[in-house]
């Protein structure tokens, strides 16, 4: 799948006639196969999956009041801004949004959020399910 027919079908939450709280993850990641292949792996494991390929389109999506539990986000993204900057701004629209950052060009995150988790990449779609579940968990209402 290319980026722009991606960028074009954002909402993959399929939805089971119920409200997923809890569930919501908006991913965000600029490489098209990484991005499909984690939002397939989420939506099995029961997550409704919100895509973006930049940290612009995230924003935006997040500002027009896309609702999210969890924010998974990529460090270096395509465009002017990255994955950290988005978290810090995503925070400032929901401050409870858990947020796991990625990477597979650094090991730590410069000036992450509070209550944030790093993966590095390359990860193990199950295992990011299973932790992107604890953070949403976590998440104050």
């Amino acid at each position: 799948m290319n980026p722009t027919a991606l960028g074009e079908h954002c909402d993959r939450g399929k939805g089971n006639g119920g409200n997923r709280r809890g569930r919501r993850v908006l991913v965000v990641e600029d490489e098209a196969l990484i991005c499909v292949e984690t939002a397939d792996t989420l939506e099995r494991q029961g997550f409704e999956v919100h895509i973006a390929l930049s940290g612009e389109d995230a924003l935006r999506r997040l500002r027009s009041g896309l609702a999210v539990d969890v924010l998974f986000t990529d460090i270096n993204l395509a465009g002017a801004m990255d994955g950290a900057t988005l978290a810090r701004l995503a925070r400032e629209l929901d401050p409870g949004v858990g947020v796991v950052y990625t990477s597979g060009t650094v090991d730590a995150v410069p000036q992450p959020v509070a209550r944030s988790t790093f993966v590095p990449k390359p990860y193990n779609p199950d295992r990011v399910a299973r932790m992107l579940s604890e953070v949403a968990g976590a998440k104050p209402h």
